[in-house]
């Protein structure tokens, strides 16, 4: 299992948290991008995100919780190491058409989905997408707990990933610590917030959810 960090919670400043995550073995930055539309609230302005994270030494999974992401998939793809960019299946957009713009654009896409979505609203797409993201908390906010009935969406997952010789990684957001870990068999990538950065830590905790 590969493990992400989402730095959207920490006790230390912004670029503190970064720097700390990236002396760790972990495989990715989680980054949670909001422009106060799709929730309501906002992290990162697009132009912080390409400063923050120009020069990154880890992969970097960016998670678009915005209702019109074009225009953060032409900034966000120029970053080197963006290396999967998720958008939300909720939003009122044509998905397979953001997909195949993501892939024009260079990059693996995801498609993210909130706990009361079913999986089955995105069997449409699960033969183009690259990571399928499930979320186990409601979006937004960072410390939630995790909404238990959200983890039966893995198993849903493998088994048409395994019917139809899909390839697509798997991913889990949402109350991930070192208790609900045991909960998310199958995961391919867990992703972990404040149990990380809230933490005095990093790697300590990282080494426990692997």
């Amino acid at each position: 299992m590969k493990i992400s960090v989402s730095i959207l919670k920490s006790k230390l400043p912004r670029s503190k948290c970064i720097y700390d995550v990236e002396k760790t073995d972990a495989d990715f930055i989680h980054v949670d991008f909001m422009d106060n539309t799709f929730v309501k609230r906002s992290t990162f302005t697009k132009d912080e995100v390409l400063e923050l994270f120009k020069n990154s030494n880890k992969d970097l999974d960016i998670h678009l919780m915005v209702n019109h992401p074009k225009e953060y998939i032409d900034a966000f793809s120029t970053l080197k190491r963006c290396k999967y960019l998720i958008i939300h299946s909720e939003i009122n957009h044509d998905i397979s058409e953001l997909i195949e713009y993501i892939h024009f654009k260079g990059k693996k896409a995801g498609i993210a989905i909130n706990p009361y979505t079913k999986v089955e609203s995105i069997k449409q797409y699960l033969e183009n997408v690259d990571y399928v993201l499930i979320m186990g908390v409601i979006p937004g906010f960072g410390g939630q707990e995790l909404i238990t009935s959200t983890t039966m969406k893995i198993d849903e997952l493998i088994k048409i990933r395994d019917d139809y010789d899909y390839h697509f990684e798997i991913s889990f957001d949402g109350g991930v610590n070192d208790d609900t870990i045991k909960l998310l068999d199958g995961v391919d990538i867990a992703v972990s917030g404040s149990y990380i950065c809230m933490s005095d830590n990093y790697q300590e905790k990282i080494n426990t959810l692997r």
